[in-house]
């Protein structure tokens, strides 16, 4: 998956979970591939979309390029583990990756969730990605 996957480049991403009533919610969040079919999200614990990964545990990601959004990854997948981020380790990872500094809010319990990629679509200049 090129852009998911560009190393160090940090590329916008928005995430889709559904609710216990089945409405689409979506957000932008920080990820990172852990490995070819392993993404890590961090989030607040007792979020609604926490709540819904809980639920449901299928969630969606499209990742994009930052100067075209023509240009695209998105991929389904399920929750695979939900833990507490002790010592807010995984947050510091992604707050290193996306703002090049530790996560400065450590006032608030987070949680680390690994999603296993089922399926993965892309776009780029108008074709479809292999």
């Amino acid at each position: 998956m090129p852009i998911v996957s560009r190393g160090s480049q940090a590329n916008p991403a928005v995430m889709a979970t559904v609710t216990s009533d089945g409405r689409p919610v979506s957000v932008a969040t920080w990820y990172l591939m852990e490995d070819d079919s392993l993404i890590m999200l961090c989030m607040n614990d007792g979020h609604a979309r926490l709540e819904h990964l809980q639920n449901k545990g299928h969630v969606s990601l499209t990742v994009l390029t930052g100067d075209d959004f023509g240009s695209h990854i998105s991929v389904q997948g399920h929750v695979v583990s939900i833990k507490p981020d002790e010592g807010l380790a995984d947050t510091d990872r992604l707050s290193r990756h996306f703002l090049g500094k530790y996560y400065p809010a450590k006032d608030r319990p987070l949680v680390t969730v690994h999603v296993e990629i089922d399926r993965w679509f892309g776009w780029s200049g108008g074709h479809p990605v292999q």
